[in-house]
């Protein structure tokens, strides 16, 4: 059975997998349109509006035609529309080795298809969003998904090394840190996870060193 509903698309690619544990597996990206939150480091703005409204049949044929293992669903914001849990699973239906969702963390993935491997961000004050977090997210995340921290200074890495304690995150799904572009070097976050012996994931992103910033990249 075909499934139901459509979403607005801001384009479907095959790339590179830049961020998370799957980083530089060929992988199809599924960019939504739109998103509630502006971010200050923000490197999509242009998924903020326009797209094209397609059915979810034709976004799931779209994204098998690339005979890919791995596809992530992404933003702009990609639960800001009410159709993408649906969505998600259609993409787990089709059999796909992993499907994964990237998301802000400030609105509710507790209808999220369990088969889905989670990324999520915790907004850090130097975002601008801290206070859009969604804590009770947590509580759905598992061992098989990620918490991201995008760092702009040092008071977001301190804030960030809180959240560890205060919600036991290492216990509970991986943890990945990375700097912020333009804002925090990579040499000194590095060195701060070192010194402080901290059990998570640095990361770069890895696109960015092979196309920039160009769209569907």
């Amino acid at each position: 059975m075909s499934p139901a509903g459509s979403l607005r698309v801001t384009e479907i690619f095959y790339s590179l997998q830049g961020e998370s544990r799957s980083a530089g597996f060929p992988t199809v990206f599924v960019r939504l349109t739109g998103c509630p939150l502006r971010c200050g480091y923000c490197d999509t703005p242009y998924a903020f509006r326009g797209g094209e409204e397609m059915s979810l049949d034709t976004i799931v044929s779209c994204a098998t035609g690339f005979d890919a293992g791995y596809v992530t669903v992404t933003g702009g914001e990609p639960l800001a529309q009410t159709q993408t849990p649906g969505l998600l699973t259609a993409l787990c239906d089709a059999g796909f080795r992993e499907v994964s969702l990237e998301t802000s963390g400030a609105l509710d993935i507790s209808t999220v298809d369990p088969r889905v491997v989670k990324v999520m961000d915790l907004k850090t004050p130097g975002s601008g969003e801290v206070e859009r977090n969604c804590y009770e997210n947590i509580l759905y995340l598992g061992r098989r998904d990620q918490v991201k921290f995008v760092l702009c200074d040092r008071a977001d890495y301190d804030w960030a090394k809180e959240c560890l304690t205060e919600y036991s995150l290492v216990s509970r799904c991986e943890v990945l840190f990375s700097p912020a572009a333009d804002q925090l070097r990579s040499a000194t976050l590095a060195d701060w996870i070192l010194e402080d012996r901290l059990a998570v994931r640095f990361q770069l992103q890895l696109h960015k060193f092979l196309w920039g910033n160009e769209p569907g990249r």
